[in-house]
């Protein structure tokens, strides 16, 4: 029953996790376009110095009309609309999340005993340490001189991203290391709303209440915040849903996978910025002359989907699977295969799953039958081989009963 209970708490926090990062992520989006978009107010408007730009725009059967101020109007509006529960919302409901799966059941989603064999307090200890140092040593790289070059700022962030990419993965895991990652930058992305951009927008509200002029400053610096959270999005989102996806976090260097996913995914969403910022496609000076795609538009496309490429091909398994001792491999036969799925396996691919923490076979995928072995073959070939099941080495399949089954595997398969 309480596997149960907690499998619809996990159902209704992960639902409620998407809803909100779907509004924060499309506000986030929406508002980078839309500051790319603007234009100078038309010939025939009164000239306004406080007005930065504005955007004439049309949906859902009407017209709109935005308008930004450099940094305040004249007087403020008896409404005002703020974004930030969307944010604030999206990072509780994960961390929820994160504490229900990664947290409560450390030893089947967070601990690899043969990464590193750690007690369960240590390993939410670190993985609670990694989010407030994180945010602790980027805001201080914010902070610094660094902040003045927005080049060398991005290569001190991304140094930080891959240092923490790479220790994550020597110390959980491969499916914990993904995910500690992934709330790390979401960490640093509700932090930058928290504790930098709310505040900066709080305080030009408070200079026009109090009747003093109001100090750009606060509001460049959430601006640089809001910019660097952009970049980050596209990463989170794969971190989402990597955990579906064991040749990614199962690779052998899959720090490598996680940094060179994160790059075009950081990649990709620069060159949508760059083409919000060039108003579309069309602008003078593009690749090819005329009227092709900008360069700033180009690079970072082609430089995110060539990593993608590059990726697939590295962790394309090969065409042709040949066990090194087929002598051996003809000895394998069903009956051995079935004795270690059972053991290793069936407790939770069943179902009725025996292991504790499960109330269903994981993906619905129940293995008790040979023929449900040779219905998910593929699967449990790719789970096996990236050493992603069983979750946490719960059952304790040893190294041999592994080879075992991916031999038997290998060589066909044959009941």
């Amino acid at each position: 029953m309480l596997g149960y209970a907690l499998d619809w708490l996990g159902l209704l926090v992960r639902w409620l996790h998407v809803i909100a990062g779907i509004a924060w992520i499309g506000a986030s989006f929406y508002f980078v376009w839309l500051d790319n978009h603007l234009q100078p107010l038309a010939a025939d408007e009164p000239a306004d110095p406080r007005v930065a730009g504005e955007l004439w725009a049309v949906h859902g059967g009407g017209f709109y009309r935005s308008q930004k101020y450099r940094v305040a109007p004249a007087t403020l509006p008896s409404t005002l609309h703020w974004f930030y529960w969307e944010a604030y919302t999206t990072w509780l409901s994960g961390f929820g999340l994160l504490c229900l799966l990664y947290f409560w059941q450390a030893e089947a989603y967070l601990i690899d005993p043969s990464v590193l064999p750690l007690t369960k307090p240590a390993a939410v200890g670190i993985a609670v340490a990694v989010l407030v140092t994180s945010w602790l040593v980027y805001d201080g790289l914010c902070r610094s001189a660094l902040a003045r070059s927005p080049r060398l700022l991005a290569a001190a962030i991304a140094a930080l991203v891959g240092a923490e990419a790479f220790g994550l993965t020597q110390v959980f895991s491969g499916r914990g290391a993904f995910m500690i990652f992934g709330a790390s930058l979401g960490t640093l992305m509700v932090a930058n709303v928290l504790f930098v951009i709310i505040p900066g927008q709080r305080e030009l509200v408070h200079a026009k209440q109090q009747g003093r002029e109001p100090d750009a400053a606060p509001g460049l610096r959430g601006k640089q915040r809001s910019v660097h959270n952009t970049y980050f999005t596209l990463p989170v989102v794969f971190v989402m849903i990597s955990n579906h996806y064991a040749m990614t976090y199962g690779a052998r260097y899959n720090w490598a996978v996680l940094l060179a996913m994160s790059v075009a995914g950081a990649s990709i969403r620069a060159a949508f910025v760059a083409r919000h910022r060039s108003g579309g496609l069309r602008r003078s000076g593009a690749i090819g002359g005329g009227g092709g795609v900008p360069a700033a538009v180009a690079v970072p496309a082609m430089g995110g989907l060539l990593v993608l490429v590059a990726l697939i091909i590295v962790l394309a398994p090969p065409f042709t699977t040949v066990a090194p001792n087929a002598a051996a491999a003809t000895r394998v036969g069903s009956a051995q295969v079935r004795a270690i799925i059972d053991q290793r396996c069936v407790p939770c691919h069943a179902v009725n799953p025996t292991e504790p923490g499960f109330s269903a076979a994981p993906n619905g995928i129940v293995l008790t039958s040979l023929n449900d072995i040779l219905a998910h073959l593929p699967q449990v070939q790719q789970q096996l081989a990236a050493h992603a099941m069983p979750l946490g080495n719960l059952t304790g399949m040893t190294e041999q009963e592994r080879a075992t089954v991916l031999m038997w595997i290998g060589h066909g398969a044959r009941p």
